[in-house]
C-alpha cells in the first residue's frame, strides 16, 4: 500500500471520528429533550463515547452483511433532532440500512413515513406517560446494577423514577453503601457522580435523590412519609420467593406491586421478557423475572421450537459463582456449594430447565438440566442439546437465529455473535438475555447442539427493568417495526 492510500485510510478515520463527534450532542438532545432512546441493532448510543459510536456501526457489517458508516447515520439523526418527535426507542442501525436499500434521497421524507406514529408526537415535557415511583428492596449485586441501569435510562422522560433503596442497618454506612454504587470490580466504575446527604440519609446519583431506608422488614416502613406512593417495591433479597411472604410489601404504605429478582415459588407467574410479559395483568400486584439462566435461555428455546419443534432437550449450564457459595470450603446447606467457589468446579442442581414450562408451557416436561458453578465472577453459558421434530443443518439453524436476533421481536433477548476468539469476559455489560455463539453451533438431522451466554448479572437485570416498564405501562415504542 502507498504512501498516498496509508493517508487516505487514516484520513477516513478522522473523518469519521469527526462526524461522531457532532453526533454525540444530537444523540443527547433527542434522549433528554425529546426522550428518544437511540441505538445500532441493539446497541445503545446514549452517553458513549466517540470510539464506541464507530465500533458500533462496524458491528453492523458483521450481522447484517451492510457497511454502515456515520456518514450513513449522522443526516439521519439531524433529521430526527428537527422532527419533534414523541418518545420512542429508535434502531438508527435499521433505519440506516433500510435507508441504503430504499435507493432513495431524501432522507427527511424517509423517516417521516418510517417514524410516522411519532412525528409530531412531542407534548413539550417529553414524559409519554406518568411517572412510577420504584422502590429496592436489597442492595446486592442486582440491586446496585438495577439501580446503575435505571439511573442511566432516566432520560428526559424520567418515567422510572427509583426513590429509595432499603437496606438492613442502623444508617451509619452511607460512604460504603456509596461506594459500592460508585466502584465494582467487574463492570468497572459508576457512569456519573455521586453524593451524599448525611442528614437525610440519602444518596444523589446523576441528580437522582434517592432515600436510604433502614429496615429489617417490610413491616417497619411507610413510603409515604418519604413522598413515596403507588410504587412498585422490587425485592431482590431472596427471603420471600412466595405470595403470601412477598405480600408483606403490599403492607406498606405506598406501595402497589411487587416484582421479585429470583424464581418465584406457588402460583406467582414467572416472567421472562419478551416471552409471556404480556400475560402481566392490572390485577397481577406480585410476579417473578424469573432466573438469569431462565431468562438466556427460554427466548433461543421458544425460537428453536416455533421453527423447528423440540421433542426433548437437557440443559447445561456453566455458571459463574455466585455470593451464596463460600469463598473457602465451610458449611452450606446445598449439597457440594459448601466448597471454595474461586477453587473448584462445583456440580450443583438447576431449577432453570423445569422453570422454562412456566414461562414456556409448550415445552413442559420435555427439558432436563443441570448446573456446574465454575470460578469466575459474572458470565455463564447455557449449553442446549435439543432432539428436533425437523431436520436442519449448522448453516441453516445460524441463518435462522440470526434473523430472529435482528429482526424478530425478541431482538431485545437474543443476541448473536460469530466470532472464532470470544470469551466470556467478552460479555460482560451484554444487555441482552441470552446471546448465540454461531461458532459453536452443530446440527446433525434432528439432533442440534446450541451454546448461549449470559450475563448473569447484567443481562438479566436489563430482562427486569423491563419488566418494570410494562408493569408501570411506561414502555416506549420500538421503532421501525419487527416483522
Amino acid at each position: 500500500m502507498s504512501q498516498e492510500q496509508l493517508d487516505t485510510v487514516f484520513q477516513e478515520w478522522q473523518d469519521n471520528e469527526a462526524r461522531a463527534e457532532e453526533m454525540i450532542p444530537l444523540l443527547g438532545k433527542l434522549y433528554r429533550q425529546y426522550n428518544v432512546i437511540p441505538s445500532l441493532f441493539g446497541r445503545s448510543l446514549i452517553n458513549r463515547s466517540v470510539t464506541r459510536i464507530l465500533k458500533n456501526h462496524r458491528y453492523v457489517r458483521k450481522v447484517e452483511g451492510t457497511e454502515l458508516s456515520v456518514a450513513d447515520t449522522l443526516p439521519m439523526v439531524r433529521a430526527m433532532t428537527e422532527l419533534n418527535l414523541g418518545p420512542a426507542h429508535i434502531d438508527i442501525g435499521r433505519l440506516g440500512v433500510a435507508f441504503k436499500h430504499s435507493g432513495e434521497s431524501d432522507v427527511v421524507a424517509f423517516l417521516e413515513r418510517e417514524l410516522a406514529d411519532i412525528v409530531g408526537a412531542h407534548d413539550g415535557s417529553g414524559m409519554g406517560g406518568e411517572p412510577q415511583d420504584v422502590v429496592l428492596y436489597g442492595f446486592g449485586r442486582i440491586g446496585r446494577i438495577l439501580a446503575r441501569i435505571l439511573i442511566e435510562k432516566a432520560g428526559g422522560g424520567n418515567l422510572l423514577r427509583l426513590r429509595a433503596i432499603v437496606v438492613r442497618g442502623s444508617g451509619d454506612d452511607l460512604e460504603k453503601r456509596a461506594s459500592l454504587l460508585r466502584r465494582d470490580s467487574v463492570h468497572g466504575p459508576f457512569s456519573g457522580s455521586i453524593d451524599i446527604d448525611h442528614e437525610n440519609h440519602a444518596l444523589i446519583a446523576n441528580g437522582h435523590y434517592i432515600r436510604m431506608i433502614y429496615a429489617d422488614s417490610p413491616a417497619e416502613i411507610d413510603y409515604t412519609v418519604y413522598g413515596i406512593d403507588n410504587a412498585i417495591v422490587v425485592d431482590n433479597t431472596g427471603k420471600w420467593r412466595d405470595r403470601e411472604g412477598l405480600a408483606q410489601h403490599l403492607q406498606s404504605k405506598g406501595v402497589a406491586k411487587v416484582l421479585l429478582t429470583a424464581p418465584g415459588k406457588g402460583d406467582l407467574k414467572n416472567i421472562v421478557h419478551g416471552i409471556n410479559h404480556q400475560t402481566i395483568g392490572e390485577e397481577d400486584r406480585i410476579v417473578s423475572a424469573a432466573s438469569c439462566t431462565t431468562n438466556a435461555i427460554v427466548p433461543v428455546l421458544k425460537a428453536i421450537d416455533d421453527e423447528y419443534g423440540i421433542v426433548h432437550g437437557h440443559v447445561e449450564t456453566v455458571h459463574s459463582y455466585t455470593n451464596d457459595q463460600n469463598l473457602i470450603d465451610n458449611y452450606h446447606k446445598g449439597d457440594r456449594r459448601g466448597r471454595s467457589a474461586p477453587l473448584n468446579m462445583v456440580l450443583t442442581e438447576t431449577g432453570a430447565a423445569k422453570a422454562v414450562a412456566k414461562a414456556l408451557p409448550a415445552l413442559s416436561g420435555k427439558l432436563t438440566g443441570n448446573a456446574i458453578r465454575v470460578p469466575t465472577p459474572n458470565v455463564s453459558m447455557a449449553i442446549l442439546n435439543l432432539s428436533l421434530e425437523k431436520e436442519t443443518d449448522r448453516t441453516a439453524l445460524n441463518e435462522y437465529l440470526r434473523q430472529m436476533a435482528l429482526h424478530s421481536p425478541m431482538h431485545k433477548q437474543i443476541d448473536y455473535v460469530d466470532s472464532p476468539e470470544v470469551v466470556s469476559s467478552d460479555f460482560v455489560g451484554n444487555r441482552h438475555a441470552g446471546i448465540l455463539d454461531a461458532k459453536a453451533t452443530i446440527a446433525d438431522g434432528k439432533q442440534a447442539v446450541l451454546y448461549v451466554w449470559y450475563d448473569n448479572e447484567f443481562g438479566y437485570s436489563c430482562q427486569v427493568v423491563r419488566i418494570l416498564q410494562y408493569m408501570s405501562r411506561v414502555c416506549h415504542r420500538y421503532l421501525p417495526a419487527t416483522p
